[in-house]
C-alpha cells in the first residue's frame, strides 16, 4: 500500500550555507512498508519531519532520493499526467481543516466529487451519506464559520472520505480539539480503518495513542527511530 525505500527530502531554495552548499535534508533514509489496510499512528516531537513525510504520501511532495511508493505506484516511474486520478484515491485531513469559508458545508464536502466531475445525483447521495455519518446532517447549508472547531474537522474528515479513498492520511486532526471532541473524530477515523481503507494518523496526543494502541511510525531529527 505505501512503501519507501531509503528516501531522502529536502526543500528547494535558500539554505543560507552559500551558493554551493544544498539545502539540508528534512528526511533522511526513512524505509518502511505499510500493509494495506492497516491503521498507524505516526508520533514525533515538532520538527521530527512527521508533516515532510504525509506529504510523500499524499503526493505533495516528491523525494530528493529513494524510490516511494503508493497505492502500487513508484512516484520515480509516474507521469506527472497521471498525479490527478491517483491524488483522488487518496484523502487528506488537515489540523487547520482547510474549508472554504464561501462555501456551505455539503459544498465543501461534495468540492472532490465536483472535481472530479460526478454527477449531480450520485454526489448529492454520497455527500448526504457522508454528512449523516459525521453527525452533521444538520448542518449542511451552514457555513463553516458558524461551526465549532470540532464540527469544522468533521466536515474536513468528510470531505477527505467523500470519494471512498484507499488511503487516508491525518497530520494532527484533533490537535485543535478537546478531548471529546478529539475522541469523537479518532472514532471516525478508526470507523474507516474497520471498513478496510488504509489510515495514518500524525499526532501529539500521547492519551488518544495510550487508549488506541496500534501500530506506530515514530520519527525524531527526520529519520524513522522505531517502526512497529
Amino acid at each position: 500500500m505505501v512503501r519507501f525505500d531509503d528516501v531522502g527530502l529536502r526543500y528547494a531554495g535558500p539554505s543560507g550555507l552559500g551558493p554551493q552548499s544544498p539545502a539540508p535534508e528534512v528526511l533522511r533514509d526513512v524505509s518502511f512498508t505499510l500493509p494495506q489496510g492497516s491503521f498507524h499512528w505516526l508520533l514525533g516531537p515538532s520538527g521530527a519531519g512527521k508533516s515532510s513525510l504525509l506529504g510523500l504520501m499524499h503526493l505533495a511532495l516528491r523525494p530528493s532520493r529513494g524510490e516511494v511508493e503508493v497505492l502500487g505506484q513508484r512516484l520515480s516511474q509516474l507521469r506527472r499526467g497521471a498525479l490527478p486520478a491517483l491524488r483522488r484515491r487518496i484523502g487528506v485531513v488537515y489540523q487547520d481543516f482547510r474549508l472554504l469559508p464561501h462555501l456551505t458545508v455539503f459544498d465543501n464536502v461534495a468540492l472532490p466529487m465536483r472535481v472530479a466531475g460526478r454527477g449531480e445525483a450520485q454526489l448529492r447521495a454520497d455527500v448526504a451519506e457522508m454528512l449523516r455519518w459525521t453527525g452533521l446532517a444538520e448542518k449542511a447549508g451552514a457555513l463553516p464559520a458558524t461551526l465549532s472547531g470540532g464540527e469544522q474537522q468533521r466536515v474536513a474528515l468528510a470531505r477527505a472520505v467523500v470519494m471512498r479513498p484507499a488511503l487516508l492520511v491525518a497530520d494532527e486532526p484533533t490537535g485543535n480539539l478537546d478531548g471529546v471532541q478529539a475522541r469523537r473524530v479518532l472514532a471516525l477515523l478508526r470507523e474507516m480503518h474497520r471498513l478496510g481503507t488504509t489510515v495514518v494518523v500524525a499526532t501529539h496526543a500521547e492519551a488518544l495513542v495510550a487508549e488506541h494502541p496500534a501500530p506506530a511510525l515514530r520519527m525524531d531529527e527526520g529519520r524513522l527511530v522505531a517502526h512497529g
